[in-house]
């Protein structure tokens, strides 16, 4: 009888150990990252939006009272040109797209729109969430508001055309932040972490998680230092950056 139970349990066994393997590998691979270069960063710039185009770097600084939008040389870390808000406006994530470049608020429900190269003010559109994270897929302006949720707007008037789930392992990923649209994937910070997260941006999915831990060493911080956020892509070079709030560096980095 004992003997027939244990055929019996390595039969199950047999049968749902591929079945839970299966499971595990649907959840995405495991990446950690690779210093390449480490490039000086200014650590008055609470690091809201980064990304690269034509070669320039461009930041957005949060924080009430001291939030701006800069452009600047991706060599040196040296600002060339700034942006400032009001000071009851709270600058979040921000992103290129046809030649504008659109810049989150907070809490205010306003999105700036500023022309790329003279940064003089074209217009605001209204957004009913938080702003939080700002990418583009090239036709829509994708964003972050710090749930499990990303929304595709319209660039023209910024009105929500698709509602996407972010799940890992069949749970929502909540506190997504700073965004980057990397061939073809979405790169998400998530708030308060030293992880990032590959989005399938069809289905929600994450492919992958990104491990930063360690990325910014002990010896630089200091009691200002804050969390991971901010991811760009260059996509002449292909290569990636990633920095955080009031670091003093901004990191050329590979995942593997």
């Amino acid at each position: 009888m004992h003997k027939r139970l244990l055929t019996i349990l390595i039969a199950l066994l047999t049968t749902l150990l591929p079945l839970s393997a299966s499971c595990n590998s649907s959840g995405g691979s495991s990446l950690r990252v690779k210093i390449l270069e480490s490039i000086n960063h200014d650590t008055n710039i609470y690091t809201q939006g980064l990304f690269i185009e034509g070669g320039t770097l461009y930041e957005s600084s949060g924080q009430y009272g001291r939030s701006f939008f800069r452009s600047a040389d991706l060599k040196t870390g040296k600002t060339i040109k700034t942006f400032s808000f009001p000071a009851a406006h709270f600058a979040e994530g921000a992103v290129m797209l046809n030649n504008r470049i659109y810049i989150l608020t907070w809490m205010e429900k306003v999105v700036y729109v500023i022309d790329k190269t003279t940064f003089k003010e074209l217009g605001k559109l209204s957004n009913p969430r938080e702003g939080w994270g700002l990418t583009t897929d090239g036709t829509h302006l994708i964003m972050s508001d710090g749930t499990g949720n990303l929304y595709f707007n319209d660039p023209m008037n910024f009105m929500t055309k698709k509602i996407l789930e972010v799940k890992l392992n069949g749970k929502p990923v909540d506190q997504l932040n700073e965004l980057e649209w990397i061939d073809g994937e979405i790169w998400a910070n998530v708030y308060m972490s030293d992880s990032i997260v590959i989005i399938n941006p069809q289905t929600g999915v994450v492919r992958a998680t990104v491990n930063c831990s360690g990325l910014l060493p002990a010896s630089m911080k200091t009691s200002k230092t804050d969390v991971l956020n901010g991811i760009a892509y260059d996509k002449a070079s292909k290569q990636i950056y990633l920095t955080g709030k009031y670091w003093p560096k901004l990191f050329r980095i590979s995942v593997q």
